[in-house]
């Protein structure tokens, strides 16, 4: 029988044991990362927005937005508060990577290929996925380096620092599989790369820059119960010592949702698209 004849289901690779599917996860994850190494621009990209949006609050607005915060105009405190929602920005900058990897090797018949090969179909996004977590780790190095230049002084115990560290890559997962779910959908690669964008910004709308209590009622509400909020204040909370409460489960219970949501929307349309 011809191939051309055959069904998708026909086609289909059968399933794998989970030793090759690791395998095949560790080779799709070194690609990825030898990509990103090749082609440095979008990385250096990604850096240095947050990086700018850094020095913009604390050397431009610090004054100011540090009264509204109740520390005075001191601008080391301003420093301190907005440091946490700008490494929290610096993770969901890192998401937009996944989404144009993601589509590139859509658009650009790279899985048609891999699809011919005996190679198991999760491994695919899940390396797009771990070399994104892996992207992000680096970014939040060199963010967090510039923090420590301009001022930013936590009073955090190594035990503390782990927690912020898994707490801001598990974030880094979730986003990472929402945005191979955008990336999948895209038809273009300008279009994959616009798609994460509002999650870039959406810690704006919380309390990365300013208390919710300074905001409009409707806008007070948004931020006080989208997601980006308990992350921030227990990424805050691990830093700086402030109150954490119940913020560190909501947290949690936020970045579980989105890897869960990501994870089976991304699968979803990764077998809906390949099937065609």
């Amino acid at each position: 029988m011809s191939t051309a004849t055959l069904t998708p289901a026909e086609t289909a690779q059968p399933a794998k044991p989970r030793s090759y599917a690791l395998r095949d996860s560790m080779t799709m994850l070194r690609r990825n990362l030898k990509r990103l190494q090749r082609y440095p621009s979008l990385t250096i990209t990604i850096v240095v927005m947050p990086i700018v949006m850094l020095l913009l609050f604390v050397y431009v607005f610090g004054g100011a937005l540090g009264t509204g915060i109740g520390t005075g105009a001191d601008r080391g405190d301003y420093t301190n508060y907005v440091v946490p929602g700008i490494i929290l920005m610096a993770v969901t900058s890192g998401a937009i990577t996944t989404a144009i990897s993601v589509c590139t090797d859509m658009t650009e018949g790279i899985v048609k290929r891999f699809r011919t090969m005996s190679v198991s179909r999760g491994s695919i996004l899940t390396g797009h996925v771990f070399a994104s977590v892996i992207q992000v780790a680096v970014i939040l190095v060199l963010v967090t380096g510039v923090s420590f230049a301009v001022g930013f002084r936590p009073d955090a115990s190594p035990v503390e620092w782990l927690a912020a560290t898994g707490l801001l890559l598990f974030l880094s997962f979730g986003l990472s599989w929402v945005s191979a779910a955008m990336g999948i959908g895209a038809k273009t690669v300008e279009a994959a790369s616009n798609a994460p964008m509002p999650l870039t910004f959406l810690p704006f709308l919380g309390s990365a820059v300013v208390t919710p209590e300074s905001m409009p009622t409707g806008l007070r509400w948004f931020a006080e119960y989208q997601p980006f909020t308990p992350i921030n204040e227990t990424l805050r909370g691990l830093l700086l010592g402030t109150e954490i409460g119940n913020d560190g489960w909501i947290a949690l219970a936020w970045c579980t949702a989105l890897a869960a949501i990501g994870y089976l929307w991304s699968r979803s349309a990764f077998n809906r698209e390949t099937t065609r």
